[in-house]
């Protein structure tokens, strides 16, 4: 039963390539309703999509081909248990289009169930595959039979059968009979949460991972409490009914990674920061954005007031306490609009970054470094003074605590800059030494978004630099086995949006020039 339980896990790795005739049944039909991880590949995939697997796996890894690599090392893997395979006679003339593994039964640490759905062209090919290799191997087998359906267990109990053009594959035969039943019943595919979820899949993905978020919490018993479902709803996240699909799009120069859910309410996302991102200092390492912040934390601020803070502020007391400092905490939040974040350099000793707030107009920068002044004042913060810098102004904040630099605040024209030391907001405000908008690696992975407006920036090279100076010696040595994949990279980007009550996320991986 070792070469089936490799052919199911390998094949889901990535497709072959080449034509096949699909069954009719999809594999999700063979989980049962109540599996809360399962993973969806393309065995056959078209020819655009396995040109490009082909052409990542040639550009990071020096592989012509994953179809024919997965074939090797199946065929070796036979040959190490003492059987003879020839993939390409005896396997790829069944081989449908889609595979699928489900999960269930999560304890918080492991899943205790799992089985393995392949569509076949030729079921009866695939049966004589299977039956010649059980004959070969020379261990023996129980065959059962449950509804119909005809099954060989081994001694571990791993259990394999063929049924409505699906070669299925569990753990052990009790999860086998369950997959036989949600054929003939009840079944994920069935299911409103995985129709709506998997109806998101990206184009041109080669997989998909489906995930019950709210199932896993429940299955891992890990209640939630008053005080983190508070917490969550600030954060605009409601784990229980929760589900995200993970998809895979390769691309002939790039990996794109599209993330769906209903975690997250539609306010929580959303909106076009692209501008700002574009307009933080070009040598910066990483750099995100999020649009319209001051909106998203004014929902938080009145939902916190009509709360309050257990054992702190009653319910409708926490602005009114605020006023009472002399803090105008809608007026504050108001002049807030999108936010940036930046980090430059290449080791501990230059490091260096800042948080930028854009808003409105001049007045409203000027107006926000004053109120959190005035906030800073009221709540008796030490060290606090006048920060003048050319046409910058604003205060900074010093204390042994904090080491050398003082916390700066400042601004200039409609954004306002707060960095820990004066150079990194005298950059971020000024744009003289040039922006992330004039760096072509940004330009190239803002257009892998599409129309996805994009919100963060990884620069690959110098990323890899910072995170080596910064990170621990066995660190750096666990990273030695993945660096020559990690050297090919050029950028990453990642892009969100929001509709109805879904949010997604792109992460695109390019490569290096």
């Amino acid at each position: 039963m070792l070469i089936l339980a490799a052919l199911a896990a390998a094949l889901l790795v990535a497709g072959c390539g080449g034509d096949s005739g699909s069954g009719e049944t999809e594999p999700a039909e063979a989980a049962p309703p109540g599996a809360s991880v399962f993973i969806e590949a393309q065995i056959q995939p078209d020819s655009e999509i396995a040109e490009n697997v082909n052409s990542l796996a040639e550009k990071i890894a020096g592989i012509d081909s994953v179809g024919a690599l997965i074939a090797e090392e199946l065929e070796r893997s036979a040959a190490d248990g003492g059987a003879n395979l020839d993939f390409e006679k005896e396997v790829q003339p069944w081989l449908g289009e889609r595979a699928g593994i489900f999960l269930q039964e999560y304890d918080g640490d492991d899943f205790q169930g799992a089985g393995a759905a392949l569509q076949v062209s030729d079921q009866g090919e695939a049966e004589e595959f299977v039956n010649q290799k059980t004959d070969e191997s020379g261990e023996t087998y129980e065959e059962g039979e449950y509804e119909g359906v005809d099954f060989k267990t081994d001694d571990e109990g791993a259990t394999v059968g063929f049924t409505e053009g699906l070669l299925m594959y569990a753990e052990d035969e009790r999860i086998f009979e369950q997959m036989v039943d949600a054929l003939d019943g009840e079944n994920l595919a069935g299911t409103d949460s995985y129709a709506a979820t998997s109806g998101e899949a990206a184009d041109g993905s080669v997989g998909d991972i489906y995930v019950d978020i709210g199932a896993l919490i429940q299955e891992a018993g890990q209640g939630i409490d008053d005080e983190t479902r508070l917490g969550l709803e600030l954060l605009g996240i409601e784990p229980e009914g929760s589900t995200a699909l993970i998809s895979f799009v390769p691309g002939a120069e790039t990996l794109e990674m599209d993330i769906s859910s209903n975690l997250t309410s539609g306010a929580a996302a959303g909106g076009d920061a692209s501008g700002l991102l574009g307009s933080l200092p070009a040598g910066s390492v990483v750099a995100v954005a999020s649009a319209e912040y001051g909106k998203a934390l004014e929902q938080m601020i009145d939902q916190i007031d009509e709360n309050g803070i257990p054992g702190e502020v009653p319910p409708n007391q926490f602005k009114r306490s605020l006023e009472g400092s002399g803090i105008d905490i809608d007026s504050l939040l108001g002049s807030i609009g999108d936010i940036g974040v930046f980090v430059e350099g290449n080791s501990e000793s230059n490091l260096s970054g800042a948080l930028v707030i854009e808003s409105g107009d001049p007045n409203e920068a000027q107006n926000t470094v004053k109120n959190l002044g005035l906030l800073l004042r009221n709540s008796n913060v030490p060290g606090v003074t006048a920060f003048k810098e050319g046409s910058f102004s604003g205060f900074s904040i010093s204390s042994p605590e904090l080491g050398e630099k003082p916390i700066v605040v400042a601004a200039g024209g409609s954004k306002v800059a707060i960095s820990y030391g004066p150079e990194a907001a005298i950059a971020a405000l000024s744009e003289k030494a040039g922006t992330l908008a004039d760096d072509p690696a940004f330009e190239e992975a803002k257009a892998a978004l599409g129309d996805t407006p994009i919100s963060g920036f990884i620069s690959g090279a110098p990323a890899l630099e910072l995170f080596e100076a910064l990170a621990s010696p066995l660190d750096v040595a666990e990273l030695d086995e993945v660096r020559p994949y990690l050297e090919k990279l050029g950028w990453i980007a990642l892009g969100g949006s929001s509709s109805g009550d879904r949010t997604s996320a792109t992460l695109v991986a390019g490569l290096a020039k």
